[in-house]
C-alpha cells in the first residue's frame, strides 16, 4: 500500500491524495476535508437552532401562563386595594402625624420568583435609598430575591425575612402572620420597632407594563393615639392596639396584592421580549445554516467537476 499525491487544478489549489490498496483506488480531496469541518459547524448550528426554538416555547408557555394571572392579579388588588385606602382613611381623617425616629421599622415586600426583569431590583433600590438615610432602621424582608440584595450592604439591620409568601397568589392569612410575625420580633431583640413608626416599601401596580416602588407609612397605636382630631371619638387603648395590628396585616396585605400583580405583569412582558428575542435569534441562525449548507454543496460541486476534469 502506497500513496503519491499531487498538484492539479491549476489557482484553485486542488490536491489528490491517491491511495493504492490492491487494485482499488481511493480519492479523497482536500475540498472533501473542508467540507467535512463545514458539516462539523452546520451540526452545531442545527442543534443551537434546536435549542432556542425549545426555550422560546418555554417562554412562549410562561407568557400565556403569565397572562392568564394577570387578569386575576388585577382583580385581587383592585380589591385589596379599596380595604388598604379605606382602612387608611381614618388616619387621615384624624391627622396622624408620623414622628421621626432613628430606628424605625421599613418593611420590604418582593417575592421567590424571578424571571420578571427588575422588579426586585427597584424595591431593594428603595430601601438602601431610605437605609441610607435611616443607618439605624431595622429591616423586615418579604422574598428571597430582595433579602439576596439588601443584605449585601445592610445584613445586620435584617431582624427578621419571610420565604415562600404568595406562591399561590396574595392571602390576607399570610398577611396576619406575617404582621404577628413582625410585632412579635421584640422577643427577638429587635425590639418593637413599629412603636417608632414604619414604611412598607412595595411595587405599586400602574399599568401592565408599569410599576414603581412606593413607600406606604404604618403608624403604632401611640401615633394614633397623639392625632390632633382623634379626641373627637371615644376610642379606649386595647381598641387602638387592635387597630395598629389590623393596619399593619392590611397595609400588607395591599402591598402583597400590589406587588403580585406587578410581578406577573412584569413576567409577562419579559416573557413576551425574551420570546421576540428567541425568534430574532432563529431567524438569523436559520439564515447562516443555510448560507452555509449553499456553501458546502458549492464546494462540493466544484470538487467534483474539477476532479472529472483533471481526470480527462
Amino acid at each position: 500500500m502506497f500513496a503519491s499525491v499531487r498538484q492539479v487544478g491549476g489557482s484553485i489549489g486542488y490536491v489528490l491524495i491517491w491511495f493504492y490498496s490492491g487494485r482499488v483506488p481511493v480519492r479523497i480531496s482536500s475540498g472533501a476535508l473542508g467540507q467535512a469541518r463545514g458539516y462539523a459547524t452546520l451540526k452545531e448550528i442545527q442543534m443551537r437552532l434546536k435549542s432556542i426554538s425549545n426555550i422560546a416555547k418555554i417562554t412562549k408557555s410562561m407568557k400565556m401562563i403569565a397572562s392568564t394571572k394577570v387578569t386575576k392579579a388585577q382583580r385581587n388588588m383592585e380589591t385589596a386595594r379599596a380595604y388598604g385606602q379605606s382602612a387608611n382613611s381614618l388616619l387621615s381623617h384624624i391627622e396622624v402625624v408620623q414622628k421621626e425616629a432613628t430606628n424605625p421599622l421599613v418593611v420590604a415586600v418582593s417575592s421567590d420568583r424571578g424571571l420578571c426583569g427588575g422588579i426586585h431590583s427597584s424595591v431593594s433600590r428603595a430601601v438602601k435609598r431610605y437605609m441610607a438615610n435611616h443607618q439605624e432602621a431595622s429591616i423586615a424582608v418579604i422574598g428571597q430575591k430582595a433579602r439576596n440584595q439588601i443584605q449585601r450592604d445592610y445584613r445586620e439591620n435584617i431582624i427578621i425575612h419571610f420565604d415562600q409568601v404568595t406562591k399561590v397568589g396574595p392571602l390576607w392569612l399570610e398577611a396576619s402572620m406575617i404582621a404577628d410575625q413582625i410585632l412579635g420580633s421584640k422577643a427577638e431583640g429587635g425590639a418593637d420597632k413599629l412603636e417608632n413608626g414604619g414604611t412598607i416599601v412595595y411595587n405599586k401596580f400602574k399599568s401592565v407594563i408599569s410599576y414603581e416602588a412606593t413607600p406606604l407609612a404604618v403608624h403604632s397605636a401611640e401615633t394614633i393615639a397623639a392625632a390632633p382630631k382623634l379626641a373627637a371619638y371615644e376610642v379606649d387603648d386595647a381598641i387602638l392596639k387592635s387597630y395598629e395590628e389590623f393596619t399593619l396585616a392590611n397595609s400588607l396585605y395591599w402591598a402583597l396584592a400590589e406587588g403580585y400583580a406587578s410581578e406577573m405583569a412584569a413576567k409577562r412582558t419579559a416573557m413576551e421580549n425574551a420570546t421576540k428575542n428567541a425568534g430574532e435569534m432563529i431567524t438569523k441562525l436559520t439564515l447562516t445554516y443555510n448560507r452555509s449548507r449553499q456553501a458546502a454543496i458549492t464546494n462540493e460541486l466544484i470538487d467534483i467537476i474539477t476532479g472529472a476534469s483533471s481526470l480527462n
